[in-house]
């Protein structure tokens, strides 16, 4: 165990007294991440783990899941499989175009990424480095949300106006992430960042003239 006990309450006790920074060293294998698990669990507050590639961050999003089973630990890296940025060769007078090919995967971990951090407090985002990258402001993301509550009216034609609005499809055959589909008076929706086996949400029985 060594220092991990003194390491733990000092660096708890530094973010308590709002310390900008606090470094923490140890050799591979001296149980770092167990150490920072407990700071997190301590101060409970949601956390952001920067790993200096995908898969670091793959395998320490894997050990938070095991040190906080109940918790939103979220993987949140960059989704683009390649990229290759438009470029021009002076030598060959040649323009190369701007090329991407994108992991639908890992887009849908980016999007539960940022939906857990609007409605849960107990987040912990594991992320690579390229997270430090402007991804839009936080408040244009509220915008695009729709927000139901039972016991107030919502006529239909509205709803699927606003899934419309915020590029979700409808479709009633193909059902898949980011569609929504209609059947008599219930609106499935498959939300884009859902990705387990849990994946559609059935929101209500609605009739136009009803309140939900």
């Amino acid at each position: 165990q060594g220092d991990q006990d003194k390491a733990i309450s000092q660096l708890t006790k530094g973010i308590g007294n709002n310390f900008k920074f606090q470094s923490l060293l140890g050799v591979t294998g001296s149980g770092k991440t167990y150490s920072i698990a407990n700071v997190i669990q301590n101060v409970q507050l949601p956390a952001l783990v920067l790993a200096p590639n995908k898969t670091l961050a793959a395998q320490l999003c894997n050990e938070f899941k095991e040190f906080f089973p109940n918790n939103a630990v979220e993987y949140f890296v960059s989704y683009y499989d390649y990229y290759q940025p438009e470029a021009y060769l002076p030598g060959k007078d040649m323009y190369i175009e701007k090329d991407t090919s994108i992991n639908e995967e890992i887009e849908k971990l980016r999007l539960s990424t940022t939906n857990s951090l609007y409605t849960r407090n107990d987040v912990i985002a594991v992320a690579s480095v390229s997270c430090i990258y402007g991804l839009g402001s936080p408040s244009e993301y509220g915008r695009q949300r729709i927000i139901l509550r039972s016991g107030k009216e919502f006529p239909r034609e509205e709803i699927i106006g606003k899934l419309v609005n915020i590029r979700y499809e409808r479709n009633d055959y193909d059902f898949s992430n980011g569609k929504f589909r209609v059947k008599g008076d219930t609106i499935e929706i498959f939300p884009l960042y859902l990705i387990s086996k849990v994946s559609r949400l059935n929101l209500f029985p609605l009739q136009t003239s009803q309140g939900i």
